[in-house]
Order: structure tokens, then C-alpha cells, then sequence
């Protein structure tokens, strides 16, 4: 069969800010079959970039004193710390925000302009007379217009699900500056997705079989909807960080329409620059014109409606080869619950790598999850600790350790022809491997795992079966002694193949200790002729070190080791003093302990009565965050919860979590009350004034 030719990407990351666990859940997925794909010898370009264009990045530059392009040029210096640390082996990066980006942007658009897909009209948005700039709907908020609920955003609500426009909120304001946003009428570019001949081609083109069944139904329920497909709304006004639109001064394309353009540009800045060379002949244009080239995406499933419908109606009617599939994931949650760095519950990946954890052990576990499905996983950090210490320490590595011992001490490392041994027969190494080449091109990389850890298991049962430790002691036995632990070697060496694409670092020692050099995945079946002394080919997972992976809550003081003091400035100035501390005991703060305190102003959503408890009420929190928080608070003598509901107070966001037998508390609503016992008696609640919202700092 001839080599299959692939362009693979992975979403691209937004760039104002770091990667997340969630970014590499799909970047190892990802790897994980590209490195397989690899393996196999076919032609593979996977390619990233970053995502630098839209509003959100223009308003935190300007809120940091930078540029847009600064604000980027910092995030972008930090990627390849994370990606090498984790071994995701892409082979370019590059930028949306770049001359191929503005180049294939600006083709594209003016392709789908030709093909009469383009409209222009006026319409009305929401203006900031403060800031100066219509408002993304993101940036505005308000009552829902359905329910009543407060503080929902501009396009759905929290509170009822309902979907709406911007203009419909009542009291709307501005997340930005709290103006009221004034109407104000500009004219937009739309592509006319509604057209028939896109509703036909991706009617066609979602149900061929290319996407997953869940994907393609959901894709179904776009196209064949009651409403249909709406245009899309490709263009913003200035200000805005972008791409200008040709001939429409003040105008940018939308950051979602050149941002999947940012694939194409990442891989045209790879061809263009050399990188591809060692491939291939052909030029940017030529292969991604040329119809034996696959197309590939991974992706989270909150980008499915870009993806499936924009993204390949964009590239159909500009004349663009369309992607053959569109590979979609869950999310990851952490011990079940959505992950948040405020409750302890996020996981960075700088900081996995700095407190020593094994990349590796977090790629195994990761794939010991993933299935073809759109499902979410969950980190849990007792069930991580038994699968790799298990399934990696347990199993794989200790066939090596167990085996080579025996052939180091006794055989000098030679091994025998295992072809005709009965036990090597029985494993079937053959059928092991044909069934895990399955699992991982279908992206089954849990199953693919499983069958390789029953293959260790088989393994070391042999092993223990054949009782080496008493064949050693009988001379005439030497011969079996060679052979069950040339047979667990063979087996070790195939299993290294098969792990190869989840552990690519491992796979690389313990190449250097079969003497194979670098493994492909046809030399699963190859017995390797002897090996060298054993080296330790991989610890276990310290539990110390996952009670230290999980971030501190935002605001709780960082160590000093953590954090060094700034260094004076190489200008023959003194260094200023330290600020004097306050005397110990004097109940004096300095301001550094007052600035640990994460004071937020939170909305109480609901507030209910705590079975069993004669103080408590347990009060729903609304404080800025993806979702709200609950706190169990004493006040139940002076409150109602019907009097709390719909008021707003100040918390602390940065206490820690405390376990209570009616649940877990995320922090603290702050309440006033005399200490004196002379004193009138009562707790009173502190409320904030008019105009603040929830998840502001109370500084």
C-alpha cells in the first residue's frame, strides 16, 4: 500500500493566555496518532498556530500597557516550553497574525465574493460611548429578556437558556467601562451560509460518514432546523485587531473567519520556509490541491458549529480542497468537577512539569481515557496514581527488569530464536498487534492500551508460570532459562512498539536497551537478538507529588522561593528599603497581607435552608467565574433565604475549600457583628453599592 499523505492539525490556541490542561488533552491526542501515522511510513505534516486576532486580545493588551502584537509575541515565547516539555511533536507553529494569514484571508473572501456569497447590510449593534467601539456580545450584559434573570450575558442566558440578541436585554451595560451602550447603525459583511447551494453541499457533506455519528447529528439538527442556517456575520468595525477587509476601509474580518484560515497559513509558512522539503516536492499550492492529500482536524466539541459548517462551505466555494474528517473530543474535568484554578481544582501545565512530574505519565493516562466518542474525561488523582504505577511500572517495565536480569547475569545479554516456543505462540503477538493498529488509526487509544496491558499481563503470567528463579538454581535447565526470558523480552519489545506513539521518551531508553534503534511499527514482530544491561527505565508516581500539582486558589500568597524579588536596576541606584514590617502581635497588616485576601463582589443566586443545621444557609454565589459557588454561611438567625436572593455582597474567593458534612463550602460571605457581649446582638450582611457586578475585586 502507498504511503497515505496527511495534513493534521490541532484548534488553535487563543493567545491571551497560557495553555491549560484542556489544550493538551487534544494535543496529545493528537500526537498520540500522528506519531502512530508516522510509524507506519506515511508523509505527515501537523501543523498549530496561534489564535492572535479579535477583541479580547486588543482589550487586555491595552489593559497590560501593550500592543496587540506584544501581548501575543509574550504568549507565543512561552509555547515551546510546553509543547517540548510534553513531547507533542508538531512540525511548524506560526501565527495567525502573518503576511500567508492576511494572504489566504483576503483570497478566500474575495473567492466568496465572486461566487455572489457575500451580502452587505446595516445593522444596528450595541455602542460603548466610553470606550468608543461596538460591543462583541460577550461585553454586554443585562436582564434576560425571557426570564428576568440578571447580569446575563448578550447573546443567551445562564439562568433559563434562553437564546437572544444583544439588543434585546433590558438595562443593558457595558462589561467594559458600565455605560449604558447606545444603538448606533453600521454596515456588516455577511456570508450567506443560507444560500441553497451551501445548505446542499453541507447537508451532503456532514452526512457522509466523515464525522462522528454524535457530530453528524448534531450537524443535522443545524441544517435541517426549523429556522435553517442563518448568515454568518464575518466582519467587525474598528477598533479592532485583525485583518482589514479589502476595499472596505474601518473594516475587519471576524476573528472566527480567518482563524481556521490560520491552519493553511501555518502549513503555506512550513512549505514556503523549507520545512517540508525532506517530504516532499511539491509546493504549498500543489499539495493542498492534490486530491490524495487527507485533511485532518482535532478539535474540542465547543468549536463544532465553526467547524462543520463555516469552516468547510468557506474552503468548498473558494474553490479549496475540504477537510476529509473533523476528529471531535470532550472536555476534561477533575475528580468530576469542572476545572477552576480558584478552588483548587486546576491543573497547569508548567507547573506538572516544574514540581518533576513524568510528561509521560500524564500522556498515558490521558489516552487510557480517550475514545473515538465526544465524551468528557476525568483526572482523578487517586485512579492516576494506580493506573501508571500499575499498567507502566507494574506491567511493562517491570518485564524488562524481571527478564534482563537473568540474561545480563547468566546469557551476556544473548537471546534465543523464540520463533517455534510454544508460550511465544500463545501470546499472539500478531493478532495484539493488528487489533491495537486498529484502535489507534480509529483513535480507540483506551482499548488500544487495554489490549497491549493484556498482553503484558500474559507476559508477566508466563513469567511467573515458568518460575526462572528455580530454573537458575538447576544447570540442566539452563536452555529454559534462556528461553522464557528471551520469550518476555521478545514480548517486551513488541510492547515497546505499541507504546511507542503514547511514549515516545520511554520508547527511546528502552530502544537503547533492546539495541533496536528506532522502532516502526512493523518491527513489532521482529525478536531482538540480545540486550543490554537494564538501566531504570521509569519511576513511580510519588503521591507527594499530586498533593502539590494542583494550583493554589487564586490571590493565596505565593512562597518566596516561588517568586524572587526584583533585582535593582543596573544603574549605580541604591536599592529602596523594604517596607518595615508590623511588630509581631500588634494586630497591625502590611498591604502584601491584606493583597491575599481575593475580595469579590457576588450575586446570591439562591439561598436555602440546611437540613439538620439551626445556623447554616447554603447560598448559591454568582462571582464572575465559569459557574457558581457554594457557601455555607451562619447568618441563619437574622436572614431569611427568600430576604437574600437577588443581593449582592462581598466574598473571599481565596479560602480554601473546607469539607462539611452537608457539603463542601468554596468560600466566605462577609457579615458584621459586635464582639462585646454588652453590645446589641444581630449579624448583618455587607451589601455593595448600586452598580457593582459580579466577580469585581474589592480592593
Amino acid at each position: 500500500m502507498a504511503p497515505r499523505r496527511l495534513f493534521v492539525t490541532t484548534a488553535l490556541p487563543y493567545a491571551n493566555g497560557s495553555f491549560h490542561i484542556g489544550h493538551f488533552m487534544e494535543y496529545i491526542q493528537a500526537d498520540i496518532w500522528v506519531r502512530f501515522q508516522r510509524m507506519q511510513g506515511h508523509e505527515v505534516h501537523f501543523v498549530c498556530a496561534d489564535d492572535a486576532h479579535g477583541a479580547p486580545i486588543m482589550l487586555k493588551a491595552e489593559s497590560e500597557g501593550l500592543t496587540p502584537e506584544g501581548l501575543v509575541a509574550r504568549i507565543a515565547a512561552e509555547r515551546p516550553r510546553y509543547l517540548n516539555g510534553f513531547h507533542i511533536s508538531f512540525d511548524h507553529w506560526h501565527s495567525t497574525h502573518s503576511p500567508e494569514n492576511t494572504e489566504l484571508s483576503q483570497s478566500i473572501y474575495r473567492a466568496l465574493k465572486a461566487e455572489g456569497l457575500i451580502d452587505t447590510r446595516v445593522i444596528e449593534q450595541f455602542f460603548d460611548p466610553v470606550k468608543g467601539m461596538f460591543l462583541p456580545d460577550r461585553y454586554i450584559k443585562g436582564e434576560c429578556p425571557k426570564c428576568g434573570a440578571k447580569d446575563q450575558y448578550g447573546d443567551a442566558c445562564e439562568a433559563c437558556g434562553a437564546v437572544y440578541s444583544p439588543t434585546e436585554l433590558r438595562n443593558p451595560y457595558s462589561t467594559l467601562s458600565g455605560a449604558t451602550p447606545v444603538l448606533r447603525s453600521s454596515e456588516h459583511f455577511f456570508f450567506r451560509l443560507s444560500d441553497p447551494r451551501c445548505v446542499d453541499f453541507l447537508r451532503e457533506w456532514t452526512q457522509s460518514g466523515r464525522l462522528q455519528p454524535e457530530v453528524a447529528n448534531k450537524a443535522r439538527e443545524w441544517v435541517e432546523g426549523e429556522q435553517g442556517l442563518g448568515d454568518w456575520d464575518i466582519s467587525r468595525d474598528e477598533p479592532y485587531f485583525g485583518i482589514p477587509i479589502p476595499d472596505a476601509p474601518g473594516k475587519y474580518f471576524y476573528v472566527w473567519l480567518d482563524a481556521p484560515i490560520g491552519y493553511l497559513a501555518s502549513l503555506k509558512h512550513h512549505f514556503d520556509t523549507g520545512g517540508a522539503a525532506h517530504l516532499t516536492s511539491q509546493s504549498f499550492d500543489q499539495f493542498v490541491a492534490d486530491p490524495g492529500v487527507e485533511q485532518f482536524h482535532f478539535i474540542g466539541k465547543d468549536i463544532i458549529y465553526f467547524h462543520t459548517l463555516f469552516w468547510p462551505a468557506m474552503l468548498k466555494f473558494s474553490g479549496r480542497k475540504v477537510p476529509d474528517n473533523i476528529y471531535v473530543h470532550g472536555f476534561i474535568t477533575v475528580s468530576g468537577d469542572k476545572m477552576s484554578k480558584s478552588r483548587g481544582t486546576g491543573i497547569s501545565p508548567l507547573r506538572y512539569l516544574d514540581i518533576g512530574m513524568n510528561p509521560e505519565w500524564l500522556r498515558y493516562y490521558i489516552a487510557a481515557k480517550l475514545n473515538p466518542h465526544v465524551e468528557d474525561i476525568d483526572f482523578n488523582p487517586d485512579d492516576f496514581i494506580a493506573r501508571v504505577n500499575s499498567d507502566l511500572v507494574g506491567k511493562y517495565v517491570n518485564i524488562a527488569s524481571r527478564a534482563s536480569n537473568f540474561i545480563s547475569r547468566l546469557f551476556e545479554g544473548e537471546l534465543v530464536d523464540v520463533t517455534r516456543q510454544p508460550t511465544w505462540l500463545a501470546l499472539d503477538a500478531a493478532a495484539a498487534s493488528a487489533d491495537i493498529a486498529h484502535c489507534y488509526e480509529t483513535r480507540d487509544f483506551g482499548r488500544a492500551l487495554r489490549h497491549a496491558m493484556e498482553f503484558a499481563d500474559r507476559v508477566n503470567q508466563a513469567f511467573d508460570a515458568a518460575k526462572p528463579w528455580e530454573l537458575a538454581k538447576d544447570p540442566a535447565r539452563r536452555d529454559d532459562l534462556q528461553a522464557i526470558c528471551s520469550v518476555c523480552l521478545a514480548g517486551f519489545h513488541a510492547l515497546t512498539v505499541w507504546l511507542k506513539p503514547v511514549l515516545p521518551a520511554l520508547a527511546e531508553k528502552a530502544e537503547a536497551f533492546l539495541g533496536s534503534g528506532p522502532l516502526n511499527w512493523q518491527d513489532a514482530l521482529r525478536l531482538p537478538a540480545r540486550v543490554a544491561r537494564y538501566e531504570h527505565l521509569m519511576t513511580r508516581v510519588d503521591p507527594k507529588l499530586l498533593e502539590s500539582l494542583f494550583e493554589p486558589a487564586a490571590g493565596t500568597a505565593v512562597a518566596a522561593t516561588d517568586a524572587p524579588p526584583a533585582k535593582a536596576a543596573k544603574t549605580g541606584a541604591s536599592k529602596p528599603a523594604a517596607p518595615e514590617a508590623p511588630p509581631a502581635g500588634s494586630g497591625v497588616v502590611s498591604i502584601d497581607d491584606f493583597n491575599r485576601l481575593d475580595l469579590r463582589i457576588a450575586r446570591i443566586a439562591n439561598a436555602e435552608l440546611v437540613a439538620g443545621s439551626d445556623k447554616l444557609l447554603r447560598l448559591t454565589l454568582e462571582c464572575g467565574e465559569d459557574r457558581p459557588r457554594t457557601v455555607f454561611s451562619g447568618i441563619r438567625s437574622a436572614y431569611a433565604p427568600e430576604q437574600l436572593i437577588g443581593r449582592h455582597t462581598v466574598m473571599i474567593a481565596n479560602l480554601a475549600a473546607r469539607k462539611m458534612k452537608f457539603g463542601v463550602s468554596e468560600g466566605m460571605v462577609l457579615s458584621a457583628s459586635w464582639d462585646d457581649p454588652t453590645r446589641p446582638e444581630g449579624i448583618y450582611l455587607l451589601e455593595v453599592d448600586t452598580g457593582a457586578q459580579p466577580g469585581m475585586k474589592v480592593r
